[in-house]
């Protein structure tokens, strides 16, 4: 108790302010935030001339190490556990590192980890398997990888707790840099690598070393990706890329049609995409009306590839037209871009495709001379060891009697070192062979090597003083690399594009329908040539037409609704129906809210014109149609006019078309006035002129647009506005005209 209550007393005391230090800001960036850059650009994001970055190369070091090249695979999650004592960070992050090297996730076009599972796929959002349910081994190609880390062809450091050994880089023995894409994202600094075809690396590489100063563009023809499509050529594109290491190449998805099912199959996308995009961008662009010729997409992948289906309503579509529009609406057509920066030396460089494989054909030099000079060493103490047996062959008596007349261990090795003239290296040799072998046979077998040493060290030590054969030797890996392990081109390239087809929408045909809506909220397109005076439209008990008349596709079609709201369609959302048919119903059609109803449909082909509406207050107000028009294909304006007081009549006025306008209340007074003398309005909210004078409790119950010529009302008395209206009893009161009008 004592001790706890003197830990809360401590606790209690209030610690000393901290120092206020003023400092330089540009000085405290330049010790703190600039170490972080250069740590998160160095040991994270960019990859070295080897090609891989940290955790690339931890992860497949580890798997080398764990013998895992030329045996069983091994569960992933064993792998994983491993890695962690090289690279400390998360087993998430190690494993899904290893997910983009395997064969079955198909991100490389050279993978670099066997695998056994579901690894996901590049062109998909699909979700890997855990790392205890997949298995991996190194790829065959991993011996081009490793080949000569044993023999010191590159530097070891300690790893982060100085217990292991790990490589600084990887010896590659062909420019794995640009085989293998890499992206990566640091702190001021990003990398995107590009990947080419195996064959046509080496082969440029070749060219290169034979003469520097080749022609790239005769063997490098163009970036090559695993998810295959196609590449749209553009040679000053190309020329900048391979010059300055930045640019961008356009990529885009291979497809085919099937006549006799009417759809459109794409089974090769760009690799900087995936498939559920692009399904997600073309459904979106259908729903929006900009295609009318598609009925369905889905998404058909299988164990045997891709494959995004398109289904055409008609099969007179033409396929041609309608994916050369869906390149430029969606990520079925995208680009790849390239900024070569590269870690050479530990130092950043923005690099082009000649630059770099400059890089790696000195990198590589100097490893095969590191493994050159490695082999020599061990060719030269062979040698040495083989020339001191030598000295014993021409008297095995005497090293025996020397051995067995020393009295004391210690002095065997000086005894040989003086009877025979040999160094203690030679003389331990000697002493460490076994009694059976110290005869004839055994020694002249083994002082038979000695005249092939001898020559295999001269030929080593010319290749060293030689770059010419250096070379050669690269050169010939590099052929033996791209027979082994080359494969065709999976990207096409593309040099002529037929950019013949029109891309804009193609004008539909013009076409009329007959069109009905009725009171509660059933629309019906019927053909014209379908329909005929004898027919009887089917409607609901209770139900009457409020609209019919011949609509034209081009309308849109406007559902004003008793919730102040306005739903827009297009004529083609509809399916034509007979007049047997109840038709579609609006609200569950559009989606309208729970209760809302249809108060007015409008067709409109332009939107000119007014907008003249009436409210139960008495109020009246008129602004432009046009305030409907909208660009990107809303479905629903909210608000679309005031909703201070529910409508009770709607009018559509054409431009400098004045009708006059009757209003009725349900206490049976009326008023009559022109339409012009309500005051236009710029916005669709405005909530109008007072138009009639209400009395409390009064409401209006009624508006009529009187169509011009018609007297029905001729003898009611007129009011001029904006003056509140004379409230007066019509001489013919209107009857039965308890419904709105359309």
């Amino acid at each position: 108790m004592k001790k706890a209550r003197k830990t809360l007393e401590k606790q209690k005391t209030a610690l000393p302010p901290a120092p206020i230090r003023e400092e330089n800001i540009t000085d405290t960036l330049r010790e703190n935030y600039m170490p972080y850059s250069m740590s998160v650009i160095v040991s994270r994001a960019s990859p070295e001339i080897d090609g891989f970055k940290p955790a690339h190369r931890k992860l497949l070091y580890t798997m080398y190490l764990m013998g895992l090249l030329d045996s069983a695979r091994t569960k992933s999650a064993n792998v994983v556990g491993a890695t962690m004592k090289l690279n400390p960070h998360g087993d998430a992050a190690i494993y899904e590192t290893m997910v983009r090297l395997t064969r079955g996730n198909g991100a490389l076009l050279h993978p670099f980890v066997d695998s056994k599972g579901s690894f996901g796929r590049k062109y998909s959002k699909m979700a890997y398997a855990a790392s205890r349910y997949t298995e991996v081994k190194l790829d065959p190609i991993c011996n081009e990888i490793f080949s000569g880390i044993k023999a010191d062809a590159v530097d070891m450091v300690d790893n982060y707790d100085g217990q292991l050994k790990e490589p600084v880089l990887l010896p590659t023995r062909f420019p794995n840099i640009l085989v293998s894409p890499n992206t990566g994202i640091a702190v001021g600094l990003a990398s995107s690598i590009c990947s080419f075809n195996l064959r046509e690396v080496c082969d440029t590489t070749i060219a290169l070393i034979r003469d520097p100063n080749a022609n790239l563009f005769e063997t490098l023809k163009a970036p090559d990706f695993s998810t295959g499509g196609e590449l749209i050529y553009d040679h000053a594109v190309m020329e900048e890329i391979y010059r300055t290491g930045r640019g961008s190449v356009k990529l885009r998805s291979k497809w085919r049609y099937l006549k006799d099912d009417a759809c459109i199959e794409i089974y090769e996308i760009p690799y900087s995409t995936d498939v559920e995009t692009i399904q997600e961008a073309i459904i979106k662009l259908v729903k929006d009306g900009k295609y009318k010729e598609i009925s369905d997409v889905r998404d058909e992948t299988d164990l045997s590839g891709l494959k995004l289906v398109i289904d055409l309503k008609h099969k007179t579509t033409d396929p041609a037209r309608v994916m050369a529009r869906l390149m430029k609406d969606t990520p079925l057509q995208t680009t790849f871009p390239c900024n070569f920066n590269v870690l050479i030396g530990g130092s950043p460089q923005l690099l082009g495709v000649r630059e770099i494989l400059e890089e790696w054909h000195a990198f590589r030099r100097e490893c095969l001379k590191r493994e050159l000079f490695h082999e020599l060493s061990q060719k030269r103490d062979r040698l040495h060891l083989l020339q001191g047996l030598a000295k014993i062959l021409l008297d095995i008596d005497r090293a025996i009697a020397i051995i067995r007349h020393t009295a004391e261990e210690s002095l065997v090795i000086p005894n040989l070192m003086e009877g025979f003239d040999i160094d203690r290296i030679q003389a331990e040799y000697i002493a460490e062979i076994r009694l059976r072998h110290l005869n004839r046979e055994y020694i002249l077998k083994r002082t038979a090597e000695t005249e092939d040493l001898e020559k295999a060290i001269a030929d080593l030590e010319a290749i060293l003083n030689s770059s010419r054969r250096q070379d050669t030797l690269i050169i010939k890996q590099l052929e033996e690399i791209s027979k082994k392990y080359g494969i065709d081109r999976k990207t096409e390239i593309l040099y002529d594009v037929d950019d013949s087809i029109d891309l804009t929408q193609e004008p539909e045909k013009e076409e009329f329908f007959h069109v009905t809506m009725t009171e509660q909220g059933y629309f019906k397109k019927i053909p014209r040539l379908s329909i005929r005076a004898a027919d009887e439209q089917k409607l609901k008990d209770g139900d009457a037409v409020a609209f019919s008349a011949e609509v034209s596709t081009f309308a849109e079609l406007l559902f004003f609704t008793d919730r102040a709201q306005v739903y827009k369609a297009r004529l083609g959302d509809f399916d034509a129906t007979k007049a047997s048919a109840l038709g579609d119903y609006i609200p569950g059609k559009l989606g309208f809210d729970e209760g809302e109803k249809v108060a007015w449909f409008l067709p409109v082909k332009e939107f000119t014109g007014q907008i003249f509406i009436a409210f139960e207050n008495g109020k009246c107000v008129r602004f432009p149609l046009a305030v409907y028009q909208t660009k990107s294909n809303r479905k629903k304006l909210s608000p679309a006019f005031s909703d201070a007081s529910p409508a009770v009549g709607f009018c559509h006025l054409q431009s400098g078309e004045v009708r006059d306008v009757f209003l009725q209340t349900y206490n049976g007074k009326s008023a009559l006035f022109k339409s012009a003398l309500v005051s236009e309005k710029a916005t669709r909210t405005s909530a109008g002129i007072q138009a009639m004078a209400m009395k409390r409790g009064d409401r209006v119950r009624l508006m009529v647009a009187v169509e011009p010529g018609d007297t029905t009302y001729a003898k009611c008395r007129k009011i001029k506005l904006p003056t509140p209206g004379v409230i007066f009893n019509p001489i013919d009161p209107v009857e039965n005209q308890t419904k709105l009008e359309f």
